[in-house]
C-alpha cells in the first residue's frame, strides 16, 4: 500500500518564494542512446496558445514537418485533437496523405469515451492525461494516490483492449512524490505492457518547467534523475520514453537535450516553440541540437524551416521575433561595422555554421549609419546569393552611389536601419546585372 500523505514539497516550492535546487550530489551516469527523435505537438499543445487552426493550415504545416522531416524518422510523431467536427476532419484529412513521418496520433483526457474517439478515428496510439503531482491527483482530481494509480493503469488496460497503445502523460512529474506515487504507477503499466505484448509509453510531462538539466539535484526537479529514475527503478525501457517540457525558466531546449543524454529517446515539442505562458520546446532547436549531438543530420532537409516561419508569419499572422535563433529576421544578421567587414572577408568569422547550405539563409548584414563600404557590400552578397567572383568587395566603385543615399538617409536624421526592401530598391538602380 501505498502512503496515502499529500506531499507537496514546499521547502524546494514555498510558492511565496521563488522554487528552490536543492543538491543531493547524487551523480548518475550519461546515457545517450543510439537513436533519439523528436515528437511534435504543434496542433495539441501548441493550438492551446493560438486562434484554433483550420484544416487547410492543418494539412499544410503537417506537409511541412513531412518534408522537413525528409525520410529521417527524427519528426518521429505528431498529435492531435479529437474533440471538434473540425479536429476530426484535419486528422482524415492529414491520414489521407499515407506519410510514415510523423505518424498521427491523439491527446485525450484518460476517459473511456474519448478512447472511443481514437477507436472511431483507428489511430494506433494515443496520449492520455495522467496527472501525477498530489497537486493534481488531490486538488484538481479529487482522489488519492491510490484511486488515481487504479484509475490510470484501468484507462491504460481500455486502450489496449481496444487496440490502442497507451502513451501516458505524467502531468506535472518535477512535482510528483517520484518513489512514492510516480515508480508505482509507472511500474504497474510496464507489467501491463509486458502481459500484453503492448507497447505502454511514458511521457514525463515537465508542465510547469521545474525541471532542472544539473546532475546531483534532488528529485524532483532534477531531469538526469527523473529519466535515470524511470529507465532503473520504473523498467521503461529508452523507447517507450519521452520527455515533455515548457520554457517557463528558460530551460527547455537545455533540458530537452539533457533527458536525451541521460537515456530518453523522445523529446516532445512544437513547431518555433508555440504553447501556452512561455511555449514549448521548439521542434527547430532539437534538430539543430541532434546534429550537434550526433555529428550529422540524416536526411533532415531543415530549409523548410525558413518557409514554415514565413508561413505561420502571413498566414497564421504569428509573430516571430527577430532575434529567435534559426527562423528570426535577425537570426544571421550582424549590425556592427566590424563584423560586417569580418563577414565580407570570410563569412566563418561571424556565421556558426553554413546557414546557406543548412537552412537555405545565407549571413546577412543590417545596414545603417556605421556599416560602411564593407556593410553594404556584404548585405549585397547576402541577399542576391552571390559567390566566388561574382562577391562585391568593399572597393567596388558600383558600391559608392549606394554608400551615398545610405548616408543621405541619416543625415537627413533617419535613426532606423534601412529597411531590406529600401536597399534593393537602391541597389537595382545602380547594378543592373543584379535585375535578373
Amino acid at each position: 500500500m501505498m502512503k496515502d500523505e499529500k506531499k507537496l514539497y514546499k521547502d524546494i516550492f514555498p510558492y511565496s518564494e521563488v522554487p528552490k535546487t536543492r543538491f543531493d550530489n547524487v551523480l548518475v551516469p550519461m546515457d545517450l542512446q543510439e537513436e533519439v527523435w523528436v515528437t511534435d505537438t504543434t496542433f495539441r499543445d501548441g493550438q492551446q496558445s493560438m486562434a484554433s487552426f483550420e484544416v487547410e493550415q492543418i494539412s499544410k504545416i503537417f506537409d511541412y514537418l513531412h518534408i522537413i522531416d525528409n525520410g529521417s524518422g527524427i519528426i518521429r510523431q505528431s498529435e492531435f485533437f479529437l474533440y471538434t467536427d473540425k479536429d476530426r476532419k484535419a486528422v482524415e484529412v492529414c491520414q489521407e496523405k499515407g506519410y510514415e513521418f510523423p505518424e498521427i496520433t491523439s491527446w485525450i483526457r484518460a476517459k473511456a469515451e474519448d478512447l472511443k474517439l481514437v477507436r472511431d478515428m483507428e489511430i494506433k496510439e494515443t496520449g492520455m492525461l495522467m496527472s501525477c503531482s498530489d497537486y493534481h491527483i488531490y486538488d484538481k482530481l479529487g482522489m488519492n494516490r491510490e484511486e488515481a494509480l487504479r484509475y490510470y493503469v484501468e484507462m491504460a488496460s481500455k486502450a489496449i483492449e481496444y487496440g490502442i497503445k497507451p502513451r501516458c502523460h505524467l502531468e506535472d512529474i518535477t512535482r510528483a512524490d517520484f518513489f512514492g506515487f510516480v515508480i508505482p504507477l509507472v511500474q504497474e503499466l510496464m507489467k501491463l505492457s509486458k502481459d500484453s505484448g503492448v507497447d505502454v509509453k511514458i511521457r514525463a510531462c515537465d508542465t510547469l518547467g521545474l525541471g532542472v538539466p544539473y546532475n546531483g539535484v534532488e528529485l524532483p526537479r532534477s531531469v538526469p534523475a527523473l529519466i535515470h529514475g524511470l529507465k532503473n527503478y520504473g523498467g521503461v525501457p529508452s523507447r517507450l520514453m519521452e520527455w515533455h517540457g515548457h520554457n517557463d525558466f528558460y530551460n527547455v531546449v537545455t533540458n530537452s537535450a539533457t533527458a536525451w543524454m541521460y537515456g530518453c529517446n523522445g523529446v516532445n515539442g512544437t513547431v518555433f516553440g508555440i504553447g501556452e505562458r512561455t511555449g514549448n520546446c521548439p521542434i527547430e532547436a532539437m534538430m539543430i541540437e541532434y546534429g550537434q549531438l550526433k555529428g550529422n543530420m540524416k536526411s533532415l532537409d531543415l530549409t523548410h524551416i525558413t518557409e514554415l516561419a514565413n508561413y505561420f508569419k502571413s498566414e497564421l499572422g504569428y509573430e516571430v521575433h527577430e532575434k529567435t535563433p534559426f527562423v528570426g529576421d535577425d537570426f544571421n544578421v550582424t549590425k556592427a561595422g566590424i563584423h560586417a567587414d569580418g563577414l565580407l572577408k570570410n563569412e566563418e568569422i561571424y556565421n556558426a555554421f553554413d546557414t546557406r547550405k543548412i537552412l537555405g539563409r545565407p549571413p546577412l548584414v543590417a545596414v545603417n549609419q556605421y556599416s560602411g563600404m564593407a556593410g553594404i557590400a556584404a548585405w549585397i552578397n547576402g541577399y542576391f546569393n552571390l559567390e566566388g567572383e561574382a562577391k562585391y568587395g568593399k572597393k567596388d566603385e558600383a558600391i559608392l552611389p549606394i554608400k551615398a543615399w545610405v548616408d543621405e538617409q541619416y543625415e537627413n536624421g533617419r535613426t532606423t536601419v534601412i529597411r531590406n526592401d529600401e536597399l534593393k530598391k537602391v541597389t537595382l538602380e545602380h547594378i543592373a546585372e543584379l535585375n535578373k
